[in-house]
């Protein structure tokens, strides 16, 4: 069965990539006044909304998907006949795949036969985006629709995201983190080491400055492969960056180094949902198992 691949806006793949490799978004809003929503990527210009929240120290509010925008979405593919795979954000960070599998209830009414698998990813930003990737290479590779969801399952667990924030303000406003860890991370003035897995975000220590910040979350990593016993290249890797496209490219480079890969590191923009609740001067990298490796 030939089925088309799906995913939230929060995966953060540029948008153009998403045109090329025929995946379809659906998107988050975002709104600075709580009132009017807009698209984030497609009616929001991602730098311009970090610029906002630096320039005014906003503190933006963020919407998911709508029911009807995946019905929207998805009625079209299912009309052609066409099986669905759609990808959404992590269940403990959005209810994006709550309406993504509302939604496709809804159509099996209309269309009994259909195929829709949404998936929870467990993962966010440029983690979810591999992932995504991932998807796109099975579906360009011929596997097969049942083929294909097994290996996304198969692959779920191994995604991850290694990141620093420049403060805790975000985090603790969208209820991400404790108070007396915002607290005590205040005081010092330090950068928090965040790692995500497994759908959730986890303390990886402290460092003085964002220098150190990157290199122990590199270590993080690093300490990973190698309790897992896993190699560096059967990984996808990709760095997710702020409005400082030279800072991500020190860590892609940074990246490929540590880790001795044989593949550039890509540098994908974080999109304005996941900067309302990080902050303007998020960065980190994910890293998400090839399914064929």
């Amino acid at each position: 069965m030939l089925f088309e691949i799906f995913a939230d806006s929060g995966c953060d793949i540029p948008v153009e990539m998403m045109k090329e490799l025929n995946i379809h978004p659906v998107y988050f809003y975002v709104s600075f006044d709580g009132e009017t929503y807009k698209k984030e990527k497609l009616e929001v210009n991602t730098t311009a909304y970090y610029k906002k929240m630096i320039d005014e120290n906003a503190f933006p509010k963020t919407s998911l998907p709508s029911v009807q925008d995946y019905v929207d979405a998805f009625t079209p593919v299912l009309e052609e006949g066409k099986g669905i795979i759609c990808i959404c954000m992590s269940g403990k960070l959005s209810g994006s795949h709550q309406a993504a599998k509302t939604a496709r209830d809804i159509l099996l009414e209309t269309y009994p036969k259909a195929h829709i698998k949404v998936i929870e990813s467990k993962m966010c930003t440029v983690d979810e985006g591999l992932f995504v990737l991932e998807a796109v290479r099975m579906r360009d590779a011929g596997l097969s629709y049942k083929e294909a969801v097994e290996h996304l399952k198969r692959i779920l667990p191994t995604g991850r995201i290694c990141f620093t924030v420049g403060n805790l303000e975000h985090l603790k406003r969208g209820g991400r983190i404790g108070k007396v860890a915002f607290i005590a991370g205040s005081a010092l003035g330090i950068k928090p080491l965040i790692v995500m897995k497994d759908g959730e975000i986890f303390s990886g220590g402290i460092a003085r400055n964002k220098a150190k910040a990157l290199k122990k979350l590199l270590e993080i990593a690093r300490d990973y492969f190698e309790k897992a016993g896993e190699n560096p290249n059967n990984y996808r890797f990709c760095v997710g960056m702020n409005i400082d496209r030279e800072e991500g490219e020190t860590l892609a480079r940074q990246v490929k180094d540590t880790f001795w890969l044989s593949e550039d590191v890509p540098v994908w923009q974080i999109g304005a949902t996941v900067a309302t609740h990080t902050g303007p001067y998020a960065l980190g990298f994910g890293f998400v198992k090839k399914y064929d490796a």
